[in-house]
């Protein structure tokens, strides 16, 4: 798929392209990066307990050094390329995780927003350069408009993916074939005449999903822990970011040797794109239409049938009553400690009226219990069980991870009394 088309020079300094050629390689890498924002970000948020927010932070920074580095280039080079690719990748990701479940925003207006968002990009984008081709990124401002662009895909494609499995239900493996097979869809109205470069567009946002799913599916337990969760080949966050890295990089070293993504090298050895046909684009375009219409009403149908998931917010609430410190017994007294120090100044911020510091430390307090699941749940499963039946009453209170807003203080007190009462 290629996205070569007529375009002005503005003013800005001209470099070589820095947008590689589009190739069945990069395809392939960009799906690879996909699936590394999704597993790889899973990995340091919940497994090494850095917390959502501050993942998100980190990435934040780490991505504007990266892209410095890669705008200060006159020609595309591999590395530089696709580590700013993959780190973009997990940023997106974080950006639409925590709209979703830190601030509750419902995943249809996160797909909504960035869609506006993304427009808009593209509208600006055209309006100043007269081109969105990647084959045109000559300039500071065309790559500028590149990258941002790049980042809303991934944040919009993790909205919509997320939001596919919530109305269907479906398991990752399952969830696969739907980019999958509008990939495929696209690719053949793209050989059939139509437009290079909204084809390109599209397929890129559906690769964000697809590879989301080949990571969740890798990484899932084969066994649902409870209803609704996916299932997979369990091989872990860890061992699946680790795999796809390693993939990524021998694909970066096998391109730096062959150059063959390179523009300038792919021209040499390659005929020129024919001109578009606007009878061809016109039709391709009802045919986008159609399969926009059809993959809609997939989703309507999807979700009417009876499905599996997750267990509604009162199930968690039901646990075995067990006396005063007898769920904590088997977990390390660290942890423990950790965990009591976190809802103590939540419930000390609330008693003094300080809504602010109560919520952040409640929030701290899941984190940190979400980060400590994977240790702590095999020690006690019954004692896991009660307390995080508890700590989702704390949680509600706060409006943390439910649609519901904040209640009361005196809510707030309640529950977070019964948990530290709870962890003795």
């Amino acid at each position: 798929m290629t996205t070569t088309t007529e375009a002005r020079t503005r003013s800005g300094r001209l470099m070589l392209n820095k947008v590689p050629e589009v190739t069945i390689w990069f395809w392939v890498i960009k799906v690879l990066c996909t699936t590394v924002g999704e597993s790889f970000a899973d990995w340091i948020n919940m497994k090494l307990g850095v917390g959502l927010v501050n993942t998100a932070w980190i990435f934040t920074a780490v991505f504007v050094v990266v892209l410095a580095v890669q705008l200060r280039l006159k020609r595309y080079v591999p590395f530089p390329y696709w580590l700013t690719v993959v780190v973009v990748s997990v940023t997106g990701t974080l950006y639409t995780d925590i709209l979703t479940d830190q601030l509750n925003v419902p995943l249809w207006i996160s797909s909504a927003v960035f869609s506006v968002l993304l427009a808009a990009v593209f509208g600006v984008w055209w309006a100043r350069e007269r081109t969105l081709s990647i084959h045109s990124v000559t300039t500071l401002p065309r790559e500028s408009f590149y990258w941002l662009a790049v980042l809303v895909t991934f944040a919009l494609g993790t909205a919509t993916g997320d939001w596919t499995l919530e109305l269907t239900g479906w398991s990752p493996g399952v969830s696969v074939l739907l980019p999958l097979g509008l990939i495929a869809a696209i690719t053949a109205l793209w050989r059939f005449g139509a437009n290079p470069v909204l084809s390109f567009w599209l397929a890129y946002i559906l690769t964000r999903p697809l590879g989301a799913n080949i990571g969740d599916w890798l990484a899932s337990p084969k066994v649902a822990q409870n209803p609704g969760d996916p299932t997979g080949l369990d091989l872990g966050t860890f061992t699946t970011s680790l795999i796809f890295l390693g993939l990524i990089l021998a694909t970066v070293v096998y391109l730096t040797v062959t150059r063959s993504d390179v523009t300038e090298s792919h021209e040499a050895t390659h005929d020129a794109p024919a001109t578009g046909n606007p009878r061809k684009e016109r039709v391709a375009l009802a045919g986008f239409g159609l399969l926009a219409v059809a993959t809609a009403g997939l989703l309507g149908w999807a979700h009417g049938q009876p499905h599996v998931g997750p267990a509604p917010e009162e199930d968690n609430t039901s646990a075995v009553q067990m006396a005063p410190g007898q769920a904590v017994k088997k977990f390390p007294p660290a942890k423990v400690a950790a965990l009591k120090t976190l809802a103590s100044t939540s419930l000390k911020d609330a008693r003094s009226g300080n809504a602010t510091g109560a919520h952040a430390a409640a929030q701290k307090l899941r984190d940190l219990w979400d980060a400590d699941q994977a240790s702590l749940q095999p020690l006690d499963q019954t004692g896991w069980t009660s307390i995080d039946a508890q700590m989702d009453k704390v949680l509600k209170t706060f409006g943390i991870d439910h649609s519901n807003p904040p209640m009361s203080p005196a809510q707030q007190e309640k529950e977070l009394n019964a948990l530290l009462t709870d962890m003795g």
